[in-house]
């Protein structure tokens, strides 16, 4: 008897047990297999689980909409460690893989080659090692591969050259060595997909490989060891031999240069055509113009355009002093913000899509990316990333959920944002003055992480030619007082607008909010009044039921300084930076701070 329910209890287990195994698709047991070996330490992943019937809806996973596979991985920025398990060739339906600005190690598996659909690999700015695997080159529809700054090794594979559609790629900053292959799409790509690797050669980096000897690969050798034998020939002999080969050599070697000098003209000539500093696609018809940078809109140009034309008033998301922002859905159902140029702020073509190379270059976690430029008949248009989340203006003033902004999320606002304007001040090259910094340049991303945009688009728009303008751009409440009376940016009247934006989250209340505007004050004239009156409790918002006494007079204070009324007495936001992640964010502030410090990817 115990026997046979010894053997009934097992076999109930047993069907359990295969049910809820069943229960979950083979692709999401391949990422459950991924999720083995990362190391999660954000537990950004803590929704994948093997309880549920398909992965669609696990963090940073898409599937296509008819049969449910994973279509692409979309992971970056996450601090995950670990490696990239093999299983990952089990995704076999799979399109993007975006893993890029992590920590992974190990090398990069074979079994990618699998993942015969991929089009996008995102892998930059990791720690893995080994070489590429040569089965990357049976990806036919990879249209991107990005495996810059890791510490990757060894030669350059040739099968790299079948991919007939890549259009980006990016092999920088790797410890690569050899020469690079001269064939099929390898040959298409410049210096700049191979920069940072110093023992590449080849026609790509303008750079000669050279023999163990020193020579050019391109004079003749021997061909067994029987020609480096000396023989008995007469002296007569050898030396027209040598006068043969100097003679035949000295001919080759006029010729390669004729041929590299015809060259070198007609790339010239070609990249004069071209912006040459940043990678992007260009398309154009007779009645409209793309440009996407780095490649980071991995989709067909004519697929872009038709989207981009079919915007109408029902995917108006807002409207700024620069003109009307759209929320662009593509057929991968990925999102987009797009935002239409008012035709009265266009000045010239070429001196706009100048400056938008330099602006379609900045990467960094705390800046909206700019993902490229249309320009139609009617109006011009600038491509962001979509952040769900909205501005911080209207989440702070206008949601009227329960979802609100406790005193931590704020402070990593604040934190955030400072990152962002502090690498336009300090680690772009020129500097950017963003001249409009306000809680609706603010975007929030799903975990409110905050996303500086707009920058570098009030120089742009109200006076492309000027270094230094004369015209007052930005926000009545957030303007600095010598930059409303001479009309000139600076970073100062940045860290002034910095300053405003802090005291808007300690406050919860806009700049010009009639409790101070109808005394004639401006929001620091009333900060400082109650801070004289010492109403501490009077200045922070209600809300804020979390916030600690010593926190908020540190805000404050950092806000005072930068609000100073004489532009020299206001710190760098360098220096902004520095106070928030000491003063605020660190328990222990230590008393060593490195000036040159930047949080930027």
């Amino acid at each position: 008897m115990g026997l046979r329910i010894l053997i009934f209890f097992a076999l109930f287990a047993t069907t359990i047990f295969s049910k809820s195994s069943l229960s979950l698709t083979p692709d999401g047991f391949s990422l459950l297999e991924m999720r083995t070996v990362l190391n999660d330490t954000k537990n950004v992943l803590s929704n994948w689980n093997y309880s549920d019937e398909s992965p669609c809806g696990w963090t940073g996973i898409s599937c296509h909409p008819n049969d449910q596979r994973v279509q692409s991985i979309n992971l970056p920025y996450m601090q995950l460690g670990g490696i990239i398990a093999p299983s990952i060739g089990k995704l076999t339906r799979l399109q993007r893989l975006a893993l890029h600005e992590n920590s992974l190690h190990g090398v990069i598996p074979n079994e990618i080659g699998n993942c015969s659909e991929l089009r996008a690999i995102y892998l930059r700015a990791n720690y893995l090692q080994g070489g590429i695997p040569s089965d990357i080159g049976n990806l036919s529809m990879l249209t991107i591969l990005d495996l810059s700054s890791n510490s990757l090794r060894g030669a350059i594979p040739s099968s790299l050259g079948r991919l007939r559609h890549l259009h980006h790629l990016n092999l920088s900053t790797n410890f690569f060595s050899g020469e690079i292959p001269d064939v099929g799409v390898l040959s298409t790509f410049g210096n700049k997909s191979f920069i940072g690797n110093l023992d590449l050669c080849g026609q790509q980096v303008v750079k000669p490989c050279r023999t163990s000897m020193g020579f050019p690969v391109v004079l003749p050798h021997a061909e067994s060891d029987e020609a480096a034998v000396p023989t008995k020939r007469s002296s007569h002999y050898v030396r027209a031999a040598v006068i043969g080969a100097i003679s035949t050599l000295g001919f080759v070697l006029i010729v390669l240069f004729i041929f590299l000098w015809v060259w070198l003209l007609s790339k010239k000539e070609r990249a004069a055509k071209k912006y040459t500093e940043v990678k992007k696609q260009v398309y154009k018809e007779p009645s409209a113009k793309l440009i996407t940078f780095h490649g980071d809109l991995p989709y067909p140009s004519c697929e872009l355009i038709e989207k981009i034309e079919s915007l109408d008033e029902e995917d108006v998301v807002g409207a700024g002093g620069f003109g009307t922002v759209y929320r662009m859905v593509m057929n991968d159902c990925g999102t987009f913000a797009v935002k239409r140029i008012d035709r009265s702020r266009e000045g010239s073509d070429q001196v706009f899509e100048r400056e938008l190379e330099i602006l379609g270059s900045i990467k960094h976690i705390n800046l909206v990316n700019l993902r490229g430029y249309c320009r139609l008949p009617t109006a011009r248009l600038l491509i962001y990333d979509y952040l769900v989340m909205g501005s911080l203006d209207n989440f702070l003033h206008e949601r009227v959920d329960d979802r609100l902004l406790n005193w931590n999320a704020r402070l990593k606002i604040a934190l955030g944002s400072a990152r962002g304007v502090a690498y336009l001040h300090h680690d772009c090259s020129p500097k950017i003055v963003h001249r409009d910094i306000k809680s609706s340049n603010i975007l929030l991303d799903e975990n409110l992480e905050p996303r500086v945009s707009d920058f570098g688009l009030a120089k742009l728009l109200v006076d492309e030619e000027a270094h230094v303008t004369t015209v007052v751009a930005g926000t009545f409440g957030y303007l600095a007082p010598e930059y409303l009376q001479s009309g000139r940016a600076t970073e100062k009247s940045d860290v002034y607008s910095f300053g405003v934006l802090l005291l808007e989250l300690v406050t919860g209340k806009r700049p010009t909010d009639p409790s101070f505007v109808n005394r004639g004050l401006n929001v620091v004239g009333w900060m400082n009044t109650l801070l004289k009156e010492n109403r501490l409790e009077d200045i922070l918002d209600k809300r804020c039921t979390d916030a600690d006494v010593e926190t908020v007079e540190a805000i404050l204070e950092i806000a005072a300084r930068c609000t100073d009324a004489n532009p020299d007495d206001r710190p760098s936001m360098q220096q902004v930076l520095q106070y928030l992640e000491q003063e605020v964010m660190s328990p222990c502030p230590s008393d060593f701070y490195d000036e040159s410090h930047s949080d930027y990817s």
